[in-house]
């Protein structure tokens, strides 16, 4: 099993597919460029069972429809945040040059769990703060967790955006996030990756 990360759209968000030895995947926050998402999974033969969501902004959403239409497969986000898709002031879309809505979710997660879909099983953590509804996905397979706008190096997401909190922010990278192995690989949602060790150790956000 393997991760590949494409760079999508103006904000340059990190999606991730995420790949078996069978060409089975999934794709994690499809922020933009559909195209450039399909190219990829049909240069590598790869067959997509679902899109995953750390959550709804509107630089992890933009081609969430146009994949789901394209490759029939359902998109699972947080309860929570079930109403921002096709809300552009709470996805925060209104902010930009284009007003994006999704349709809404085929599934959506309630509680922390463990999600098993072929031959991937994710762990399902709850991480609110950057919004409600934020979520990581954490792979134990190979020891990496996607942690969308939640943790990135050396950094932590902004709080500031509708339904931010950065208390909640804060609580969910000490208590949830940095309580996994150090040798956890933490693939962000923009930027480079890092791992749990590095942000223990340096993370000005999270020394206190």
């Amino acid at each position: 099993m393997k991760t590949n990360c494409l760079p999508l759209g103006d904000m340059q968000t990190n999606a991730y597919i995420l790949e078996a030895d069978d060409l089975r995947c999934i794709i994690i926050d499809p922020g933009a460029e559909p195209e450039k998402v399909s190219a990829y999974l049909t240069e590598n033969q790869l067959r997509p069972l679902a899109i995953l969501l750390t959550h709804t902004h509107f630089d992890h959403i933009g081609a969430v429809d146009q994949l789901r239409e394209t490759y029939q497969i359902p998109m699972l986000c947080h309860e929570n945040e079930q109403d921002w898709l096709g809300d552009p002031v709470k996805n925060s879309s209104h902010l930009g040059r284009t007003l994006i809505t999704v349709k809404p979710a085929d599934r959506f997660f309630t509680k922390e769990e463990t999600l098993e879909m072929g031959p991937f099983q994710l762990a399902i953590i709850e991480t609110p703060g950057h919004s409600p509804g934020g979520v990581s996905f954490y792979c134990k397979e190979i020891q990496t967790v996607f942690s969308g706008d939640t943790l990135f190096l050396r950094s932590i997401g902004r709080s500031d955006f509708y339904g931010g909190d950065h208390l909640a922010l804060v609580k969910s990278n000490k208590e949830k996030l940095l309580k996994l192995p150090s040798d956890t690989i933490v693939l962000p949602g923009h930027g480079s990756a890092t791992t749990i060790g590095d942000e223990q150790a340096n993370n000005p956000f999270l020394q206190r």
